[in-house]
């Protein structure tokens, strides 16, 4: 994990903690979250590539999309948005999905909360806090790699941002 980047769990209430460093400005790393053309460079563990179905970032809006594996695998995700508030913050209820978008009940869901802040020098932090139903959906998704697939996907991110 890069220095810039601390990671917490609380596994009784099922919250992790993401806080990153970026060397770039809040607006640049708000936009990469959303706008599709932005996401689809970065987005997912590496060797992954994103092709987004659809990308309505606003209160109520959604973003369906799939990630394909170095195999072929497909992963299918869809993100409901609660909150927008550019550049700063976005809220949004995260599923994994089928093509259709419908979402699968048997997988965790996860309320996601991003806030963006400025920090010395351009920077900009970034908090997001990872909120599933209890502890044991949260570790359910950290025995799928979770969060070494968010590692490499926020280290695509840096590479996208400094490029």
């Amino acid at each position: 994990m890069p220095d810039t980047q601390t990671v917490t769990t609380d596994n009784e209430a099922g919250v992790m903690h993401i806080e990153r460093i970026f060397n770039a400005p809040r607006d640049l790393v708000f936009k990469a979250y959303t706008e599709p053309e932005r996401i689809a460079q970065w987005w997912g563990p590496r060797e992954w590539k994103t092709r987004n179905v659809t990308m309505d970032v606003r209160p109520g809006g959604v973003w369906h999309y799939v990630m394909v594996g170095p195999d072929g695998t497909e992963a299918w995700g869809k993100a409901t948005y609660s909150e927008v508030k550019p550049p700063s913050r976005l809220v949004y209820m995260d599923a994994f999905s089928d093509a259709e978008g419908n979402s699968n009940p048997d997988l965790p869901q996860t309320l996601i909360e991003y806030d963006f802040e400025e920090v010395e020098g351009g920077k900009t932090r970034m908090i997001s806090k990872a909120t599933f139903a209890n502890g044991e959906a949260l570790n359910a998704v950290l025995d799928m790699g979770m969060l070494e697939g968010m590692t490499e996907t926020l280290d695509r991110l840096d590479e996208y941002l400094t490029a």
